[in-house]
């Protein structure tokens, strides 16, 4: 009762700005994973390195007087690079992808340290430095924020539909068929994880300076809630549009699930629900979403109907 009492449901409306800002920068960091996981069906685990190592470059560049948009494109492409080492490890080496991704992730966690000075974190203050997008200041993030994935998905969406955009998605739709119609199929997994990588670092270097400081451990458990935004954007994205759902709608709804999922995050925290069980909850999330499909096509399904009405003939055969 006590704890009840103490919920105020405009506290919880004021907290929602701030959420939907970090909702944008993890919904562009799932445009990211959407990459391996959707387009090229690969479970890329290096992601929870890279999301770090774009908040350590960008931090530290900062702190060496780098403008912060020049920060977070040098954040770019370092996850680019780390993005092509677990491309090169699992096509040139024949190292399975999930396991070329945990190298990488193991890897990074040194490099990490490396960057930042063997230090844990680093903090950059938006008193003392220009930074693009801070907590400090919640609508200007919203905006920065909306502005940045607005772009990400126009040009992700242009790139795409090129000759090897379309060969990237037709690596991860068939990849015998892709060999056969002379398709390089390594090179296209290369920069497949090369381009979701670069977006997790982006991403990474945009939450370090809302945050206003980057850490070592602050892409743990990345992939997974990368993957919940994709299912909650997917699931809500057919919901919606159903059948008119075309690419630029998934990339649009993958955003939108990262919002949702903060949105979630930040209703846990107004609950005073202890924070240590979000991951339970995100687990929990993300096996519900991903058991929606499922169980509608179940639904659909005539051979379910068929079984389903079979067992109740069956069934009423035997009462009488």
């Amino acid at each position: 009762m006590l704890v009840a009492a103490a919920l105020n449901p405009l506290d919880l409306l004021g907290r929602f700005p701030a959420g939907i800002a970090q909702g944008i920068i993890w919904g562009i960091m799932a445009l990211g994973l959407y990459i391996t996981f959707r387009l090229l069906d690969i479970a890329d685990l290096s992601v929870d390195g890279t999301f770090s190592t774009g908040g350590a470059v960008t931090v530290i560049l900062i702190l060496k007087g780098w403008n912060p948009w020049a920060a977070i494109l040098a954040a770019m492409i370092a996850g680019l690079l780390a993005g092509g080492v677990t491309g090169l490890l699992h096509t040139k080496l024949g190292i399975p992808a999930i396991l070329s991704g945990i190298l990488t992730q193991y890897a990074l966690y040194s490099v990490n340290l490396l960057i930042m000075g063997m230090k844990a974190n680093q903090a950059v203050s938006v008193d003392k430095y220009y930074l693009i997008i801070s907590g400090r200041n919640v609508p200007h993030a919203l905006l920065i924020g909306a502005i940045i994935a607005v772009v990400l998905i126009t040009l992700l969406y242009m790139f795409f539909g090129t000759e090897m955009g379309s060969a990237i998605r037709a690596t991860g739709c068939n990849l015998e068929m892709s060999k056969a119609q002379g398709i390089n199929t390594n090179r296209m997994k290369v920069i497949g994880l090369a381009l979701s990588n670069g977006l997790v670092a982006l991403a990474g270097g945009l939450s370090a300076q809302y945050s206003g400081f980057a850490d070592v451990n602050s892409g743990r458990g990345a992939i997974v809630i990368g993957l919940a935004a994709v299912i909650i954007g997917e699931v809500i994205g057919e919901a919606v549009l159903g059948k008119h759902l075309n690419f630029a709608g998934r990339l649009c709804f993958v955003v939108v699930g990262g919002i949702v999922y903060y949105l979630v995050y930040t209703l846990v925290l107004w609950l005073k629900i202890d924070s240590n069980l979000m991951k339970m909850f995100t687990a929990i999330i993300v096996a519900v979403f991903l058991a929606v499909p499922y169980l509608r096509s179940q639904s659909k399904s005539s051979f379910s109907k068929a079984a389903r009405h079979a067992a109740a003939v069956i069934r009423e055969g035997e009462d009488k």
